[in-house]
């Protein structure tokens, strides 16, 4: 006998359209970008590899991190780490220590002596990298990785670029940055250096390049017209800092004035103040909010003695004197003379004011477009000359390390399209996994790891690395703050609430589906993800 409640189901019908006219939406699993990846310049999948670190699975973690950057040592010393600016942790306690987890991460490798994985075959096509600096090594491993044989030609006496002759010791330590550009040349990429490229295509040809990649760095400090005398001692801060790469030393003398008000200016100033000068003083146009230079770097550099002088412009200098005039801000925040003068002394002025790309290798090439001083690039990374590539200083972007090391991989990515007779087309992006998509209350506050500096006194006549960095302890405890926003970790939640059985486990590392057979649609599994890895779409859909 047939049971009275008992439903009859027509050929190819489902219970899902049977639970119910009251749901009106239903549930699904999304995958949401985290607003770390989001904000990375160098585009690491930052929340994968934090993963890989939380389990404590490090090598994993550097693997999944090196896909996109090469040299994470490296990176988790200089990076201004705009990945921990856009974290979503911040709205719970503090950041995740986003940077100090990835320095750790390259530390073990080259403790640990992690290699690179050697490309499966060769592509028979060869490309010309000009420049030994971030994007010039970025881009080479990337091609190198996928088959490409590569050939990095750069001017200096030593690879490295601007992370070189440019970043101190005290910020970079130099067996640091070998140990990691050896790891990329190990991959099988040439590397001739004292070797400056003329003429691009001369020598393309001369090589049987097939394509080109330009990643000149911006070695050329920036003059300012300052009236001078003879015995006046003059240098820009570039020519300064790649100084320091040799056995002699500059002698700047016990009173030293830096004039600019960006980073370079810091490093400067910090520098002579290492070099023994009793006073470094930085002379800036306008105040200190209005600063080019990064609020923790300032900091550290008022914590080492160095001086500023706000709202001040240098018309002349003598032997030993300064002549400077004060300055005023208008209405728009730009600096305007008053016509009051007064005098520093100073044995040495130091100019930090700027650095321009040297473009002579250019000379004749048809086609480029330069504008204020840099290479113009179309969406793929391709200048006006087919096959020539560029990124990182030579194009128009921001001047940092990251920057450049996201410049090399995209352009390698287009580059082997381009080979191959295609385009690369980027993977669409998700939606971003803002803070109003957590459910924030599942997590308990756990503040974020100080990493240790080396004290103020000590710093001011060493070229003693300033800044440490995690041990295992710390960087695993470090690794467990991240939130993993917008993504699904398995936490059980949404399998542990729903009142219908409707959540399925697929077990580790595949997730969960739903069984909308049962799900009535009550939202109870979407209120309580903490990670916003699930949302209600309407029932239509």
């Amino acid at each position: 006998m047939k049971h009275p409640f008992a439903v009859t189901l027509d050929s190819g019908s489902s219970l899902a359209n049977l639970t119910g006219s009251w749901r009106t939406m239903r549930p699904v699993y999304v995958d949401r970008l985290p607003p770390c990846n989001h904000a990375c310049p160098a585009g690491e999948n930052i929340q994968a590899w934090l993963y890989h670190a939380e389990s404590g699975d490090y090598e994993s973690a550097w693997h999944v991190l090196t896909k996109d950057n090469p040299m994470p040592a490296v990176m988790g010393r200089v990076c201004y780490h705009p990945c921990e600016g856009a974290c979503n942790r911040a709205q719970v306690d503090e950041t995740v220590g986003i940077n100090s987890v990835e320095r750790f991460l390259g530390d073990e490798a080259i403790k640990r002596n992690w290699r690179f994985t050697p490309p499966e075959a060769e592509s028979g096509k060869r490309v010309l990298v000009v420049g030994a600096g971030p994007s010039g090594l970025s881009a080479a491993y990337h091609l190198r990785r996928i088959g490409h044989g590569v050939a990095i030609h750069d001017a200096g006496p030593a690879a490295g670029g601007m992370m070189r002759f440019g970043i101190p010791k005290y910020r970079l330590p130099r067996e640091v940055l070998d140990a990691e550009i050896k790891r990329i040349l190990d991959l099988g990429v040439e590397l001739k250096l004292n070797a400056k490229v003329d003429n691009i295509l001369e020598t393309m040809k001369a090589g049987r390049f097939n394509a080109a990649f330009l990643a000149v760095g911006a070695h050329i400090g920036k003059r300012s017209y300052i009236p001078a005398g003879s015995a006046a001692k003059v240098l820009d801060a570039v020519t300064l800092l790649r100084s320091m790469e040799g056995e002699d030393k500059p002698l700047l003398g016990r009173r030293v004035v830096v004039y600019g008000g960006g980073n370079t200016a810091i490093d400067a100033a910090r520098t002579a103040r290492r070099l023994g000068a009793t006073e470094a003083i930085i002379v800036y146009r306008r105040t200190r909010d209005r600063m080019p230079a990064h609020d923790f770097e300032v900091e550290e550099a008022l914590e080492e003695g160095i001086m500023m002088k706000w709202l001040s412009t240098i018309k002349r200098m003598d032997e030993g004197v300064l002549t400077v005039e004060k300055m005023q801000l208008d209405e728009k925040g730009f600096p305007q003379p008053t016509g009051e003068f007064e005098t520093l002394e100073a044995e040495s002025l130091v100019l930090a004011l700027g650095q321009d790309v040297d473009l002579s290798l250019l000379d004749g090439v048809p086609g480029l477009q330069i504008k204020d001083g840099v290479v113009q690039i179309d969406a793929n990374m391709m200048t006006g000359h087919t096959g020539i590539f560029a990124g990182g200083d030579m194009v128009p972007s921001e001047r940092t390390v990251t920057v450049a090391v996201g410049h090399g991989k995209k352009a390698a990515l287009h580059i082997d399209a381009w080979l191959c007779g295609a385009a690369h087309a980027p993977a669409e992006k998700h939606e971003l996994a803002s803070f109003d998509k957590l459910n924030s209350w599942y997590y308990a506050d756990a503040p974020k790891t100080v990493r240790p500096m080396l004290e103020g006194v000590r710093r001011q006549n060493t070229f003693e690395e300033i800044q440490g960095g995690l041990d295992e302890t710390n960087a695993l405890y470090e690794a467990r703050r991240c939130l993993s926003c917008g993504n699904c970790f398995e936490c059980d939640n949404c399998y542990g609430v729903c009142p219908d059985n409707a959540v399925i486990k697929l077990g580790p590392g595949n997730r969960f589906r739903f069984n909308y057979d049962y799900c009535k649609g009550c939202a109870l599994c979407a209120t309580e993800c903490p990670c916003g890895a699930i949302k209600m779409v309407p029932e239509s859909i």
